[in-house]
């Protein structure tokens, strides 16, 4: 039997609490502007460009994601005690919410970026490649380029608060008799194993930024082309990595403890339209090349 006697709180003196939760959020965030801030060297973005939005992102994120556990899960609760809106560490982050708020938030920065005349224009313009990729020191950007880099590493990010929820001994899996069952102590008094869902989904998650992070190095960074000589299409690794996380998710839902709608969790059902979008987009890419 595996025991979860992890103690989520990493330093405690007096008023000062450090807990794992806010160490990984905080390692994930990190590592996630640094990704972001290297893709955007290499295509020659203008930095600071990659640091405004990274700013906007976090605060919009995690807005998003905070709103999105107290509308989507416990809508209730929350609006009988208001003041536990603001305690992050109490219920979390939700990662439907977290994904709504990042593309608001990112649309909401374009839009005032593109109406400044001291910025370089972001554009929803349709050409493949701007002057800046070819060299030139301002000019014309595309969003949609820019949020296939801003995407790739939110996976490795929600890695990390996976784990950091496996600290913390929530989100935990429903019983099982696996020899990887693991007995959370901080979770219930009788020793029941469960599914490490955490860790499941932590796996998923990595497996994801590595499939997007190097599709994206193969085939839109160094333009590699495909065997019909076509380089692949804006929001491709968007599109894919609303397929790929989201169907994740889907699955692994099955294993969780919680109540179920109409035979599905509440993270089952807030992941099918984000299934559903990036299908339509791969059906309508199919369609373009038969035409």
């Amino acid at each position: 039997m595996i025991t979860n006697n992890l103690n989520p709180i990493l330093f405690q003196y007096s008023f000062i609490t450090i807990r794992w939760y806010g160490l990984f959020l905080a390692l994930g965030v990190g590592i996630a502007i640094y990704i972001i801030a290297k893709l955007f060297k290499q295509k020659k973005y203008p930095i600071n460009l990659a640091y405004d939005l990274c700013t906007w992102l976090i605060v919009g994120g995690l807005i998003g994601a905070r709103l999105g556990e107290i509308l989507f899960y416990e809508p209730t609760f929350y609006f009988t005690h208001p003041l536990e809106m603001i305690m992050i560490n109490h219920g979390g982050l939700s990662s439907h919410g977290m994904t709504i708020g990042l593309l608001l938030t990112f649309f909401l920065f374009i839009k005032i970026k593109a109406n400044n005349p001291l910025n370089p224009p972001l554009l929803r313009g349709k050409n493949d490649v701007t002057p800046l990729e070819k060299g030139g020191r301002g000019g014309l950007l595309d969003w949609r380029k820019i949020l296939d880099i801003l995407i790739i590493p939110i996976p490795l990010l929600a890695m990390f608060i996976r784990i950091g929820n496996f600290f913390n001994s929530e989100i935990v899996g429903r019983a099982t008799n696996l020899p990887w069952g693991v007995y959370f102590p901080n979770y219930e008094l009788n020793p029941v194993l469960r599914h490490p869902a955490q860790l499941y989904e932590a796996l998923a998650l990595l497996i994801i930024f590595i499939i997007l992070y190097f599709s994206y190095k193969k085939y839109v960074s160094r333009g590699v082309t495909l065997r019909d000589k076509e380089k692949l299409p804006n929001l491709f690794i968007f599109h894919l990595f609303l397929i790929l996380y989201f169907s994740s998710r889907f699955i692994i839902e099955f294993v969780k403890e919680f109540p179920t709608y109409f035979g599905l969790t509440t993270g089952q059902w807030l992941s099918v339209p984000f299934v559903v979008w990036g299908i339509i987009y791969f059906i309508n890419i199919l369609k373009q090349k038969k035409n």
